[in-house]
């Protein structure tokens, strides 16, 4: 029997071939080209899009090889979905539709607008007011918000109070539109006055895993099965370039550990679920006045930064928003009640960091698959 190299001889030399008919020998050579074409076609590409957006550098990573549209168009759909974000929902765009509502700024609240405040109004129902959008004047107050002031006393944490909350607007913005469309800030309060103080909103606990969640539904609609979405918050989907699951890094809460991914506590895999994974923690954002810390997570039931020892909270849910939001929720309840509503929930699971700097402990949910950095 003699062998021959399909892929390297021509066609006249098919038709030389001693003792073999050319018409079959032409016709098993297309059918192994066509075969290694649709071996071709049917292997993963992965592509990266990335940049800078919301105070950060994002970036995501998919299997092309499915979807409907070409790299260039997704890119600029991505960026267009990101541009939106930061013209309705950014408090650091003065030009913003959340900056105008926030300095008493009559608006015409887009689809978007309205659909983060539903959903947080939700959030704060469920959560008991443990995580408030309207408590922007509180994360101002102690400089974690959108200004630079801290250790406020007292009397001006009472009289930030008096202007926060959730519960003073009204869950539905369409109730509170003119004829026209436009919300006036005032006209979203349950009781409007003219001296009442009007509310300012902070959507910082769910904006960036809601930003995660529109590329990867706008990918999902281009074929894209396998994702990485990250834009400082992740939602991942399917496999990596190695046909596993996704592996992310939770980071080792040490205060000042300020690069994700320098100091490794452990690594999660998403097993090919569809999910969004989010890590909070007071490591990153903080501050010291005469020896005591004071970190970014703010009670908005009692107005002041947490003091228990729960050093960081990873949430896995189904999007990434709902996995930030109860990532912060976490951070507001502590270790113990966190635990129990991790527990609680079937459809969340969760990773929980206690301690000191000199001395932690971890726990996680059964179903949360983290192999630790030991």
């Amino acid at each position: 029997m003699r062998i021959f190299d399909l892929n390297s001889i021509t066609f006249v030399q098919i038709l030389c071939l001693s003792g073999m008919k050319a018409n079959y020998i032409f016709k098993l050579a297309l059918f192994l080209a066509l075969s290694a074409a649709v071996s071709c076609s049917s292997r993963p590409k992965y592509v990266d899009i990335g940049g800078y957006a919301q105070g950060g550098i994002y970036n995501v990573r998919f299997n092309i090889r499915d979807a409907s549209v070409s790299k260039n168009e997704i890119a600029v759909r991505i960026d267009s979905i990101l541009t939106l974000v930061d013209t309705t929902l950014s408090g650091y765009n003065k030009a913003s539709l959340l900056s105008r509502f926030n300095e008493g700024e009559s608006i015409m609240p887009n689809s978007l607008f309205k659909d983060i405040y539903a959903y947080c109004h939700e959030l704060y129902e469920e959560t008991d007011g443990c995580v408030d959008v309207a408590s922007g004047p509180l994360f101002d107050l102690w400089g974690f918000g959108f200004s630079n002031d801290s250790l406020p006393d007292a009397a001006a944490v009472k009289s930030a109070m008096a202007s926060c909350g959730m519960a003073r607007l009204k869950a539905d913005i369409d109730l509170a539109l003119d004829d026209s469309g436009r919300l006036d800030p005032r006209e979203l309060l349950l009781c409007p006055s003219v001296d009442a103080t009007l509310p300012k909103l902070n959507f910082n606990a769910v904006a960036q895993g809601y930003t995660c969640d529109l590329v990867a539904e706008y990918l999902s609609s281009v074929g894209v099965k396998d994702m990485l979405v990250d834009i400082g918050e992740i939602y991942c989907a399917g496999k990596n370039p190695r046909g596993e699951g996704w592996s992310i890094g939770v980071d080792r809460p040490v205060d000042g550990n300020d690069s994700p991914g320098a100091m490794l506590d452990g690594i999660w895999n998403s097993e090919g679920r569809s999910c969004g994974i989010v890590t909070s923690g007071n490591y990153r954002k903080f501050y010291i006045r005469d020896g005591k810390k004071y970190a970014h997570t703010i009670d908005p039931r009692n107005g002041y930064p947490v003091e228990h020892h729960l050093l960081s909270a990873s949430i896995s849910a189904s999007t990434a928003a709902a996995s930030d939001a109860y990532a912060t929720y976490c951070m507001v309840l502590g270790p113990e009640a966190a635990k129990e509503f991790i527990l609680s929930r079937p459809d969340i699971e969760g990773y929980l960091i206690s301690g000191s700097n000199e001395a932690m402990s971890e726990w996680a949910s059964d179903g949360f698959s983290i192999t630790l950095n030991r």
